[in-house]
C-alpha cells in the first residue's frame, strides 16, 4: 500500500486516542501555548464510545489539570461514602476491616464516575481551548521519516476489501504529521506495541502483566441503592484457579457498576473468565442486590497490571507513549486514570519546552524522567510488589505479605526490594492435559447471560466487508496446536465470543467472528503462541458504550 498518495496535514502535536491521557495532554498543551496546533484522533464513533473503566476516580489528576473542574460542571457527581472489602466463599462472605490498610488505600475524597462521560466533558474543555478532535478516525499506521524518527500517523482509511485491497469506495485517509506524536491508545494499543517492539523499549524491564476487566451496568431497586457505596471482593468463584476479584459501585440514578477482573496469568486453559463473572453474580450477597433489577450495558477491557517494573521506555525520536499504553495502573487501588492524566500533562509540558526551544522529532527525555521520578513513579513504587506476590504466593499469603510491603514502602523503606514477574501471561498458559475441565452453570437469563446476548448490550458493530482486524500469523495454528494442546483457549478467554472452533474431527476449523469484537485486546495478550495480533478496524467501528 506504500504507493498510495495521501494528503498531508501538519500540526505541532498529534495525539492518538481521546482517553484521559490524550485529552489531558491536548488540554495542557493549549493551556501552555494557545497558538500550538494540536489534533486528537479517536477511533471510536464519538469520544467516550470506547472508554471502559471501573471507575472510582482519584481527582488529583483533574485537580492539577483543571483546578476549577467543579465550577465547569465535570461529571464527578457521586463522592465515595462507604468503602467495603470482602473475602467471598461460595455461600457467604467475611468482611475485611479497612484499618490495617495503608492510608493511600482509602477511597475517601474519590468519586464514582463514568470515565466515558468524564472524557466527553474533557473533550468539550479541549475544544473550547482550540484543540481539533476527530472521532471515527482510526490510526492504522505510523509514518516514519527517512532518519527513522516518528513523524506522524495515517488516519481515516476506509473502504478496503476483505483481502486488504482498495474497494470501490476506497478512501486512502490522510497523513497527519507532528513535531511530536503522542500515543495514548490505552492498554495494548497497536501503535504502542509497534513502537515497543521496533525500538526494543522493554529491554531490561519486567514483562507487562494484564487482567481482563468485564463490567455490566445494572439498574436496581431504589430501596437497595446506596449512592457512593464502594465494594471490592476476592475469593469465590475464582479460588486458586486465577487471581482477580470484583467491584460493585453505586453511582447516581439507581445504577450500579458490577465488574469482575481476572488476572490473565492463569495456568488452566479451561478457565472461562466471562463465565466466572456470570457465576459471581449468583453469590447470595450479589444476587440479593441485583434481584428485581436489570442489566442495561456490558463491556470488557484489558487492564495493565505490571506496574512500576514493567513500564517500558516511554520515548522514541518524535513520539512519546502515554498512560495505559505504558501501564500506569496502581493494582491494589484499582486506579490508573489519575496517572494517565498526569502522564498526559507531563508529556505536554516536555513537548511545549522542546517546541519553544526550536526542537522537534527528538526524544522527550524530560517526560520520562517526570513520570518515573514524579507523582506517578512514587504512586506505583509503593505498590510494585503486590502483583508479583499474588502471582507467586496466591491470594491469602499475598494479601498479608503485600499489605506489610505496602506499609513499609509507605513509611519510606523496603524489605523485599523489587520483585519480578517472570513469565508473560501467554507463557503462563499450561497444556490442558495438566488441568481438569471446569463445569460452568448455564446462564439463567436473569442474573447471568450468555456472551452473545451480553455483547448486544455493548452495541458493537463492524462493517463486514472490511479486512478482519484480528490478524493470524499462522491461520492453521489454532487447529493444529492450540486445540490439541491447550483445548482451544481462545474460545473461552475472549469475553465477546469472537473465536470458535466449528465442526468436529478432521472437519474442525477456526472461525473468527470479528464483528463481535469489543476491542478488549485479550487475544493479543493471552494467546499461548502469540499468533493473534489486534489491529484497528476502520474508524467508528467497535463498541458504543453509553456511560462506561
Amino acid at each position: 500500500m506504500s504507493e498510495i498518495q495521501r494528503e498531508t496535514m501538519a500540526y505541532d502535536v498529534v495525539v492518538v486516542g481521546a482517553g484521559p491521557a490524550g485529552l489531558s495532554a491536548a488540554i495542557r498543551l493549549k493551556q501552555l501555548d494557545p497558538d500550538l496546533e494540536v489534533v486528537v484522533l479517536e477511533k471510536g464513533s464519538e469520544v467516550g464510545a470506547h472508554i471502559l473503566s471501573g471507575a472510582v476516580l482519584d481527582p488529583c489528576g483533574l485537580d492539577a489539570l483543571i483546578p476549577d473542574w467543579k465550577d465547569k460542571g465535570a461529571p464527578l457527581n457521586t463522592p465515595v461514602t462507604e468503602d467495603h472489602f470482602y473475602m467471598l466463599g461460595e455461600a457467604g462472605e467475611s468482611k475485611i476491616p479497612n484499618w490495617p490498610m495503608p492510608p493511600f488505600m482509602s477511597n475517601h475524597g474519590n468519586y464514582i464516575v463514568s470515565m466515558g462521560n468524564v472524557c466527553r466533558w474533557m473533550a468539550e474543555q479541549a475544544e473550547e481551548l482550540g484543540v481539533e478532535i476527530f472521532p471515527g478516525m482510526a490510526c492504522s499506521e505510523l509514518v516514519y521519516g527517512e532518519d527513522g524518527t516518528v513523524k506522524g500517523v495515517v488516519a481515516g482509511e476506509f473502504g478496503k476489501n476483505p483481502d486488504g485491497t482498495p474497494g470501490p469506495g476506497y478512501e486512502p485517509g490522510m497523513e497527519l504529521h507532528g513535531k511530536y506524536v503522542f500515543i495514548a491508545e490505552g492498554v495494548r494499543g497497536s501503535l504502542a506495541k509497534e513502537l515497543i517492539g521496533k525500538y526494543d523499549l522493554s529491554a531490561g524491564k519486567e514483562p507487562q502483566k494484564f487482567g481482563l476487566g468485564m463490567k455490566e451496568i445494572w439498574e436496581i431497586d431504589p430501596a437497595k441503592h446506596k449512592p457512593g457505596s464502594v465494594t471490592h471482593t476476592m475469593g469465590w468463584p475464582l479460588g486458586s484457579n486465577a487471581g482477580g476479584g470484583s467491584f460493585i459501585y453505586h453511582l447516581e440514578n439507581n445504577q450500579v457498576y458490577v465488574g469482575f477482573v481476572v488476572h490473565l496469568n492463569y495456568k488452566n486453559p479451561h478457565l472461562f473468565p466471562y463465565m466466572e463473572f456470570q457465576r459471581f453474580k449468583h453469590h447470595p450477597m450479589v444476587a440479593e442486590l441485583l434481584k428485581g433489577g436489570k442489566r442495561v450495558a456490558y463491556g470488557a477491557r484489558a487492564i495493565s497490571e505490571g506496574g512500576f517494573q514493567s513500564m517500558p521506555k516511554m520515548v522514541v525520536p518524535g513520539a512519546a507513549i502515554l498512560g495505559c499504553s505504558v501501564g500506569m495502573v496502581n493494582v491494589p487501588r484499582i486506579k490508573g486514570n489519575h496517572n494517565a492524566m498526569l502522564s498526559g500533562m507531563a508529556a505536554a509540558e516536555a513537548a511545549f519546552e522542546a517546541i519553544k526551544a526550536g526542537r522537534e522529532g527528538d526524544e522527550l527525555t524530560s517526560y520520562e524522567t517526570s513520570v518515573r521520578e514524579g507523582a506517578i513513579g512514587k504512586d506505583l513504587w509503593k505498590v510494585r510488589n503486590v502483583k508479583p506476590l499474588w502471582s507467586k504466593f496466591g491470594m491469602l499469603a499475598s494479601t498479608a505479605i503485600g499489605g506489610f510491603d505496602m506499609w513499609c514502602n509507605h513509611l519510606g523503606f523496603s524489605v523485599l526490594g523489587t520483585l519480578g514477574h517472570g513469565k508473560t501471561d501467554a507463557e503462563a498458559t499450561e497444556p490442558a492435559a495438566k488441568h481438569k475441565p471446569i463445569d460452568y452453570p448455564k446462564p439463567d437469563g436473569v442474573l447471568s447471560f450468555d456472551r452473545l446476548t451480553n455483547v448486544s448490550f455493548a452495541a458493537t458493530n463492524h462493517e463486514e466487508s472490511q479486512p478482519c482486524h484480528l490478524k493470524l500469523a499462522d491461520p492453521d495454528l489454532p487447529v493444529k496446536q492450540n486445540l490439541p494442546i491447550y483445548a482451544g483457549p481462545s474460545a473461552r478467554y475472549c469475553p465477546a465470543g469472537v473465536y470458535e472452533f466449528v465442526g468436529e474431527g478432521a472437519d474442525v476449523r477456526f472461525q473468527v467472528n470479528f464483528q463481535n469484537c469489543v476491542h478488549c485486546k485479550t487475544c493479543d495478550i493471552k494467546d499461548p503462541a502469540q499468533n493473534i495480533t489486534w489491529t484497528t478496524p476502520q474508524g467508528g467501528d467497535g463498541p458504543n458504550y453509553p456511560n462506561m
